[in-house]
């Protein structure tokens, strides 16, 4: 594993918890020589997580189009910055350059994003592992949801079970397989 593709908010959110997970979870996956791959944001979660990753050395790559990197304050500091044509094209290459998917807490294009990687895992597009970091319970009401779309038979309980969630960044990191001596939940790609 060598980058984790991070979902999460331009916004910071009401939470003071949000951000200082995004800080931890951005130095965490520097401390154990990962990359990171992201929006390209400078504001938000977006912008915290980035922060934390380059200042403790990790590599940092944001994907953003073109007509929002000036309506999202593009992050000048990042180790190299796409720029693409539209939104299909930033999900299509965060998937290709991600070994890993986690999503932080967010609103929309958080969702969109994560819910298109489980598809493509789901449709077997991808083997790579996807999680939540679920801070303070924010994604409580979405796994309450999810296990409701497979009482009701839209999603099968096998994919539901594929999605790692913790509320630690280094726990969850850890069940991702990033951590020598633990296995690695889910086949290479």
């Amino acid at each position: 594993m060598r980058h984790i593709t991070v979902y999460c908010g331009a916004s910071s959110g009401r939470q003071a918890s949000y951000t200082q997970a995004a800080a931890g979870f951005g130095a965490e996956v520097a401390s154990l020589g990962l990359g990171l791959v992201y929006g390209g944001a400078s504001t938000g979660l977006m912008g915290t997580v980035a922060d934390a990753a380059l200042a403790k050395g990790a590599s940092v790559i944001g994907v953003m189009p073109a007509q929002l990197v000036a309506h999202e304050v593009a992050h000048r500091g990042l180790t190299r910055l796409e720029v693409v044509n539209d939104m299909h094209e930033r999900k299509s290459r965060m998937i290709e350059l991600g070994d890993a998917f986690v999503a932080l807490p967010g609103g929309f294009g958080t969702f969109d994003e994560f819910f298109e990687v489980l598809t493509w895992a789901q449709l077997g597009l991808h083997a790579k592992p996807c999680a939540l970091l679920d801070v303070d319970g924010y994604f409580q009401p979405l796994l309450a949801y999810l296990r409701h779309a497979v009482e009701e038979g839209f999603v099968q309980q096998r994919y539901l079970d594929n999605v790692v969630v913790s509320a630690e960044p280094g726990e969850l990191l850890s069940l991702l397989g990033t951590r020598p001596g633990l296995p690695h939940l889910f086949a290479a790609a």
